[in-house]
């Protein structure tokens, strides 16, 4: 247990310098590409949509095909209320986007980015 508790130590000494020492060439430069604060809060809602299993349960099922309502409902096992609330906060990220055909409308993902960002995050938690 003692040796445990030296790592745990040893880990945590770590996580801040020792003496102050701001490297402001570095800062300045970092600065100057840093995106606006609101761009910033813009990203963290887009990634926030990622965040929900049944969002992204969704969103694989459509990049794979295109797909109504009922069809979502049947193959997630989901009551298309649940499907359609989802939906809709995927549509409002501009994530899927839909077009009507007689009574059914199907929907899709709206461009390639989402099936990469779907694939770059099963690369990363499979490494």
């Amino acid at each position: 247990m003692e040796l445990d508790l030296k790592k745990s130590r040893a880990e945590t000494e770590f996580d801040q310098c020792d003496f102050i020492c701001v490297h402001e060439s570095v800062v300045n430069q970092v600065l100057n590409v840093m995106p606006k604060e609101q761009e910033l809060l813009d990203l963290a809602e887009f990634y926030k949509v990622f965040g929900d299993a049944t969002r992204i349960k969704i969103l694989y099922v459509l990049s794979q095909s295109e797909m109504c309502v009922c069809d979502l409902a049947n193959l997630l096992q989901m009551g298309q209320s649940a499907i359609s609330h989802q939906l809709r906060v995927l549509k409002q990220m501009r994530l899927v986007k839909f077009r009507r055909e007689g009574k059914t409308v199907f929907y899709s993902l709206a461009d390639g980015h989402i099936e990469t960002i779907l694939a770059q995050g099963m690369e990363h938690i499979s490494e």
